[in-house]
C-alpha cells in the first residue's frame, strides 16, 4: 500500500508547500498517497470490526476516515497550505469530531504512530472521565496499565495543579491532572511499507481495547 514514494512525496511536499506546486503534483498524491491510504482503509475494516465494532474505518475520498490534506490556517500563525503528514481516524459510531474516543494512523517522515483515546476532551466529556477515575481509581489503574502493557505509552499535556474539586492527595492525582487520556504506539517506516500493514496496525490497536472499553464506558456509550 505505502512505499518509499509516500515518503517521498510527503517530504517534497513539505519543501514546496504551495498551491501551485499541489496542483502540478496531484496526481502523484492520488497515486501515492491518498490510494494508498484509502486502500489500507478498506483492509483494516474487518479487522477493527472483530474488537472494536462501534468504531468505523470508511475508505471515502471525502468524509470518511481519511483527514484532510488542506490545513485549516485561520487561527495559525503557519499559513502552508497543506498536511505533510497521512492521518486516518477511525471514529466511534456516535462520535462526530475527534474530540470523542477514537483510533488515529499517523504517517510521516518523520515519525509514523498509532493513537488511542480521547485527544482534548471537550470540558464536558473531560470531566464524564475524571469522574470515572475518581470514584473508582482501580479499574482506571487497570485499563491504563493495560495500555502499557501492549507497549504503548501516554501522551500529552497535563495540568501543573490538581483540577479544581479534586484532593491532592487522591491516588490517581497525576492521571487526573491529564489534559487529554491519549496512548500512543510508535511504528517505524518498515511497518508502514509492509505488505501486511494493515493486519499489523489492527493487531497493534487491538492492544488498547481495554483502554479504549474503560473511556466508552465513562462516556456512557457502547464499546
Amino acid at each position: 500500500m505505502f512505499t518509499t514514494g509516500t515518503f517521498e512525496f510527503l517530504d517534497q511536499l513539505a519543501a514546496n508547500n504551495n498551491k501551485a506546486w499541489f496542483e502540478q503534483n496531484k496526481a502523484r498524491y492520488d497515486a501515492l498517497v491518498r490510494e494508498p491510504a484509502l486502500d489500507f482503509i478498506e483492509a483494516i475494516a474487518p479487522l477493527l470490526e472483530r474488537f472494536a465494532p462501534q468504531f468505523n474505518a470508511i475508505p471515502r475520498k471525502v468524509g470518511g476516515s481519511l483527514m484532510r490534506v488542506y490545513r485549516d490556517t485561520r487561527f495559525s500563525t503557519d499559513k502552508t497550505p497543506f498536511k505533510t503528514n497521512i492521518g486516518m481516524h477511525f471514529r466511534h459510531a456516535l462520535g462526530k469530531d475527534v474530540h470523542a474516543p477514537g483510533f488515529y494512523v499517523h504517517i510521516a517522515t518523520d515519525e509514523c504512530f498509532l493513537g488511542a483515546g480521547c485527544w482534548r476532551p471537550e470540558p464536558e466529556v473531560l470531566a464524564k472521565i475524571r469522574n470515572a477515575i475518581a470514584q473508582q481509581p482501580d479499574k482506571w489503574f487497570a485499563a491504563r496499565d493495560s495500555l502499557s502493557a501492549a507497549g504503548w505509552q501516554p501522551w500529552g499535556e497535563c495540568l501543573s495543579r490538581p483540577p479544581r474539586g479534586y484532593a491532592a492527595d487522591h491516588p490517581a492525582i497525576e492521571d487526573l491532572k491529564r489534559k487529554h487520556f491519549l496512548g500512543l504506539a510508535m511504528l517505524t517506516g518498515a511497518e508502514v511499507m509492509d505488505q501486511d500493514f494493515a493486519a499489523l496496525a489492527a493487531g497493534r490497536l487491538a492492544g488498547a481495547a481495554d483502554f479504549m472499553a474503560y473511556l466508552c464506558r465513562a462516556l456512557e456509550v457502547a464499546y
